[in-house]
């Protein structure tokens, strides 16, 4: 690590939680260089969102999930089936 790098780093530590936080956000944000990557996944999670809110789609209950990753193909198991 270079010595500038250092006296950085001990400077930013020396900032409170909440700015550091802030920083962290602001640097973090300026790695991420496809914007259009980014808009895509708001739009994918607004659009279902939109179907969860509307009734088009349903959640699984969690258990279910669960029962039917674990043993989907067994008869009687809760997993087993279509979800109502």
């Amino acid at each position: 690590m270079s010595i500038e790098l250092e006296v950085l780093q001990a400077q930013v530590l020396r900032l409170s939680a909440t700015d550091r936080a802030r920083l962290l956000d602001r640097l973090i944000a300026s790695l991420d260089t496809d914007v259009g990557a980014e808009a895509a996944w708001d739009a994918l999670a607004d659009q279902r969102e939109d179907s969860l809110d509307s009734g088009q789609v349903k959640l699984t209950p969690l258990e279910i999930f669960v029962a039917r990753f674990e043993c989907p193909a067994v008869k009687g198991h809760p997993g087993y089936g279509p979800v109502d």
